[in-house]
């Protein structure tokens, strides 16, 4: 369903900096609305984006679902590092979208930067959830090369 992911560059600095721990910080993922365009160079925090989020309705909640399973992986083989998390899952009680893609964010991180955003997951194209479906994100990840 992804058509591509692109890592925001703050959370590559507070990676950096130390201020982000992927395996024990909480995670979120958010559904964005219609027309949304994400700038890794621009959009630092989840407070850059909100606006753009789908609001709460249909078995969505704005604020985005909770991510578990945070898993780091050294991959020697490919050169890299990969940060995975498990599905996310909304079930559709009218229908949820359309959207674009989604944003994965930090809700641990307060400071320098309150709630930084890791990533966009691009769907390639708007996708919405009918009434009564289960909308699922799989295999949620990023990886720094």
């Amino acid at each position: 369903m992804a058509a591509g992911v692109t890592m925001a560059n703050k959370f590559k600095y507070l990676v950096m900096i130390g201020s982000i721990h992927c395996l024990t910080d909480v995670f979120k993922i958010a559904l964005m609305q219609t027309g949304f365009t994400f700038d890794k160079d621009a959009h630092h925090a989840y407070a850059n984006i909100s606006g753009s989020e789908l609001a709460t309705a249909n078995g969505y909640t704005a604020g985005g679902f909770t991510l578990t399973g945070n898993t780091v992986t050294e991959d020697d083989t490919d050169d890299r590092t990969e940060v995975t998390w498990n599905s996310a899952t909304w079930t559709a009680s009218g229908a949820i979208g359309p959207s674009p893609g989604a944003i994965v964010y930090d809700d641990t991180v307060t400071t320098p930067t309150a709630d930084p955003i890791v990533m966009y997951i691009d769907f390639g194209g708007d996708q919405t959830q009918v009434a009564g479906g289960v909308a699922t994100i799989s295999n949620i990840e990023t990886r720094a090369a």
